[in-house]
């Protein structure tokens, strides 16, 4: 099947500069509570892309769990590939494809990691079963079938009867605190709306700039 002609055209609407918060942390909450919204499946979803050592991309889709004027968090088994490679390079792009809505947003930014505090307060509001999937799962590494997950998962749950589930110390989370923000506005004819926010000239301000298509 031929995939040259699979296009749409985008007609939800368009963004103006206007329109747009002078700070994009209020412009990302407010797109973020209209996705949320939204018939949107996991509207919280977003691609996280890093670098190895060597300089070669990666991106897998995670979920938002976190979003303040500090950044974007995320939590993940601190023995996965995308935290090794946060290790060797902290530059992180997000991005949040909200398609339903014609729209997307990019962030790129400095990934750190979280408190622990913090780590073991999500980790207490997960469900149970998801709690001792983070226990049965050694992320990243070779399996040899699905059954030994299963095994894996089992003896968690017997380890862990009757009590509660501890947030294990490999286990963790990361904060991406950005750097640049782009908002695109899917448009009619292939006039998408497109602006970036960068640094100002002051601590906090942030300059806007309307990008081509």
């Amino acid at each position: 099947m031929s995939i040259d002609f699979e296009r749409r055209e985008y007609r939800y609407g368009n963004l103006t500069r206007a329109a747009l918060r002078d700070s994009p942390f209020e412009q990302f909450q407010l797109w973020l509570d209209e996705a949320v919204a939204s018939p949107i499946v996991d509207p919280t979803a977003m691609t996280v892309a890093t670098l190895d050592a060597a300089g070669r991309p990666w991106q897998r889709a995670v979920l938002l769990k976190g979003f303040d004027a500090r950044g974007f968090v995320f939590y993940t088994n601190l023995g996965s590939h995308k935290a090794a490679r946060i290790a060797a390079s902290a530059e992180v792009s997000l991005h949040f494809p909200w398609f339903q809505l014609d729209r997307q947003v990019g962030v790129a930014g400095t990934a750190s990691p979280v408190s622990r505090a913090e780590v073991n307060d999500y980790f207490a509001t997960r469900p149970r079963d998801s709690q001792l999937a983070a226990w049965a799962s050694r992320q990243s590494t070779e399996l040899a079938s699905r059954a030994e997950l299963e095994a894996a998962f089992a003896k968690c749950e017997a380890r862990f009867a009757g009590g509660d589930v501890p947030a294990p110390e490999f286990w963790g989370g990361f904060r991406v605190a950005p750097r640049v923000f782009e908002f695109w506005q899917g448009g009619e004819m292939r006039l998408h709306d497109r602006f970036r926010y960068l640094p100002g000239p002051t601590p906090g301000s942030w300059r806007i700039v309307r990008l081509a298509p």
